[in-house]
């Protein structure tokens, strides 16, 4: 081991120990040793020091018994004689580094400077770690890269982030070098950056770094079911589930050092741009720890390599960049070149089956203006079909695979597409047709994707785009026949007209006993997912995670169990779940992973229930924000009165069928009211509940169990009249 490199990273924590010791006496002259200190929008306390010690942070005086187990385990500075063949000092220094730097992050938001102030995001809320777990869970992204300090220059970082962005890694960015940081130079080349581009910019400041290592953290709370305290197991997790890496960018202080120890202990290694000392043999880490002097062009492969990451990009041939984390992008009317629909023009998109002698693979056709036949700022109808041939295709695979043609696009760069079937609105940039970006490349890009993800259903796929006004109209007027026919079909499929469900058990790298039933009225918990899409996977991947569960003999039809579905879940969930209801959130409901839009639970004075959907942050009837429910109902338990699902499910009527169904309930944010308004008002029609919909409470008639009694008593709700539902 490197004595630079051990000398440097526990004189960095004694550094950040410090400054930590004096902001929270500071804090708590000014403040009072109860004021509460919390990272907004999260259910983990301070998640490095919960994860590790179990110890929660709720209020200022907190901080006090964690500073002194910092430096407990702070080792001695070596001295100039002393080398240590092993890490251990170097590796608790760096813990110790990690619980300062929460505390000092944490005690900004309460004296300033804010974390969250312009480019800079502070720590992600909640909803954001269980929106972003699924994508780490069905391999759309492999991993994160920390980027702290800057890179050379502007271009240089816009390459690094480039180039991460293409294999669909995250970029995490915190600290500087010189006083500017990479997400500055990434913004003054005009590089968009947040969540949705998957370059997060988290603070200029190094200790800001913690937020990536708690993303790590809240990672394995969430959907691993690691307890507070099993420091562990904590570790061990993110070394072998979180493929995470760190590059070093520009000069490395003894702040820096301090950090890298840090993030060894995760088993993330550091690969640094400049020459220094190495850390080369392997132990904490799957490979080396730390990497130095790899060249710009060569170190996100380098990181790739040393942290173990299994990658596949496949190439599509246009001329911008492509791949899921472009999917985020928006591209605003000032940077604009050309615009189809969103109310402009008509924009439409269908994709069919057809006769193998209809569909010539890979041929591309356009007909109407290119983009050298418009001007800047032009406005152009656009239809897109897709002729598709396969032995194995079905009808109900059409609209799945139709879904698609939003998420493929969207994966250029520069491109930007809403809406789907002939709601659809899209744009290039002015940098995409630039770049040499022309209409005919969509249809690249839907070749290229379509035969990758559904080569086993699809043997050849054609494209036809119409930017021509007549044809756009005629292609418009035959999708709409086609439309009304699929969505006859997807409404007589009910749980009783098939006799086999699909699992999904795409969350179990995180969840491990977590299993979803999908059937045709209870799509999986994360929305992304419902039966067809399960059906259409397992005939693309027939060893993938949706694999045919035969129902078998029906046990009990009111609360949704079957003999085969329960064998299947019993296997499944690692011979832990003995029983599941489909129907039902008292007995034996179906466990959630972390990745549900929304929390059902029961609010027992009301006799009804409430739902609330992750983007909702404020505190709910139930005295539980969203964040500290969810991790009673995640890691793959059954929690009895507490379920994860999607928001279609409320609208099904297999909606808790067993408990009282719709009619239960009483209070859920305005903001999912009115999202689901349409599904809601069509559902409670069919029940024959009378303007159902006013009469279930927001946070604008209710705040509190109390007063949503009040409510329901005022408006006369339909579950006074029902039985108890336990």
């Amino acid at each position: 081991m490197s004595k630079i490199i051990a000398t440097s990273a526990i004189k960095g924590a004694y550094r950040t120990i410090e400054r930590a010791e004096n902001m929270l006496a500071r804090s708590i002259e000014k403040n009072g040793g109860d004021c509460k200190v919390e990272f907004p929008d999260t259910g983990y306390f301070l998640p490095i020091i919960y994860s590790m010690t179990g110890i929660k942070v709720e209020k200022l005086s907190d901080g006090l018994p964690v500073l002194e187990e910092a430096k407990k385990i702070l080792p001695p500075v070596p001295s100039e004689k002393l080398w240590l063949p092993y890490l251990g000092g170097t590796l608790d220094a760096g813990i110790a580094t990690l619980w300062a730097e929460e505390i000092i992050e944490a005690i900004k938001y309460i004296d300033g400077p804010s974390p969250v102030d312009g480019i800079w995001l502070g720590a992600a809320a909640d909803k954001i770690i269980r929106e972003r777990g699924i994508e780490f869970v069905d391999g759309t992204a492999p991993g994160f890269a920390a980027c702290v300090g800057a890179a050379k220059d502007g271009k240089t970082a816009v390459g690094i982030a480039r180039e991460l962005q293409e294999k669909n890694i995250y970029v995490f960015m915190a600290g500087e070098t010189g006083g500017v940081s990479m997400a500055e130079q990434l913004e003054k080349e005009g590089v968009e950056l947040g969540w949705d581009t998957r370059l997060v910019p988290f603070g200029k400041d190094i200790t800001a770094a913690i937020y990536a290592l708690g993303f790590a953290a809240r990672a394995a709370l969430s959907f691993g079911g690691v307890q507070p305290g099993d420091y562990r197991r904590m570790l061990l997790y993110n070394k072998n589930r979180i493929f995470a890496f760190v590059l070093a960018l520009g000069e490395v202080d003894e702040l820096k050092y301090a950090n890298a120890a840090g993030a060894i202990n995760f088993g993330f290694p550091t690969i640094a741009d400049t020459d220094i000392p190495e850390i080369l043999p392997r132990g904490i880490c799957t490979y080396e720890h730390v990497v130095s002097n790899i060249p710009d062009s060569e170190i996100v492969n380098r990181a790739i390599e040393v942290r173990g990451l299994k990658i596949t990009v496949e190439k599509v041939d246009i001329p911008v960049a492509f791949g899921p984390a472009f999917e985020g992008e928006r591209v605003r009317k000032e940077d604009t070149y050309l615009e189809f629909g969103g109310n402009r023009s008509e924009a439409i998109e269908l994709l069919r089956m057809a006769d193998s002698s209809e569909v010539e693979d890979g041929k591309i056709e356009v007909f109407g203006p290119e983009v050298d036949d418009v001007k800047e700022g032009d406005v152009l109808p656009l239809g897109i079909e897709a002729l598709v041939y396969g032995r194995k295709m079905q009808e109900d695979f059409e609209p799945v695979m139709e879904r698609q043609i939003h998420y493929f696009t969207n994966y250029a760069t520069g491109i930007f597409h809403m809406g789907q079937r002939d709601i659809v609105w899209m744009r290039f940039s002015k940098a995409a047709v630039k770049s040499g970006f022309k209409i005919k490349h969509l249809g690249t890009i839907l070749h290229a994707k379509m035969h990758s993800d559904f080569g086993n259903i699809m043997d050849k796929i054609q494209i036809k785009i119409y930017t021509n006004p007549e044809d756009v109209s005629a292609l418009r007027a035959r999708a709409k026949d086609m439309f009304k026919k699929r969505d006859e079909r997807l409404m007589n499929l009910t749980d009783e007209s098939v006799d086999t469900f699909y699992s999904c058990t795409l969350c179990q790298s995180f969840a491990p006993n977590h299993v979803c039933a999908v059937s045709p009225e209870r799509p999986g918990l994360c929305g992304a997912y419902n039966w067809l899409d399960c059906k259409a996977s397992y005939e693309i991947n027939p060893a993938g995670p949706n694999q045919p569960i035969k129902k078998g003999e029906t046990i009990d039809d009111k609360m949704g169990i079957w003999k085969g579905v329960n064998e299947f879940v019993y296997k499944a969930s690692n011979q832990t779940l003995e029983s599941f209801s489909a129907y039902s959130m008292i007995i034996d409901p179906m466990t959630s992973c972390g990745c549900f839009e929304v929390i059902a639970t029961i609010l027992p004075s009301t006799n009804g229930i409430m739902a609330v959907n992750r983007e909702f942050s404020g505190m709910t009837p139930s005295g539980m924000k969203f964040s500290t429910m969810a991790g009673m109902v995640g890691g793959g338990i059954q929690t009895p009165g507490f379920i994860g699902i999607s928001k279609f499910f409320i609208g099904s009527r297999k909606f808790i069928k067993a408990d009282g169904g719709l009619a239960r309930l009483v209070w859920m944010p305005k903001m999912l009211k009115e999202e689901i308004r349409d599904l809601i008002e069509e559902r409670s029609r069919e029940f024959g509940l009378d303007d159902f919909l006013d009469k279930i409470a927001t946070e604008e008639e209710a705040e509190t169990e109390e007063q949503v009694f009040e409510w329901i008593q005022k408006v006369g709700h339909p579950v006074l009249q029902m039985e108890p539902m336990m």
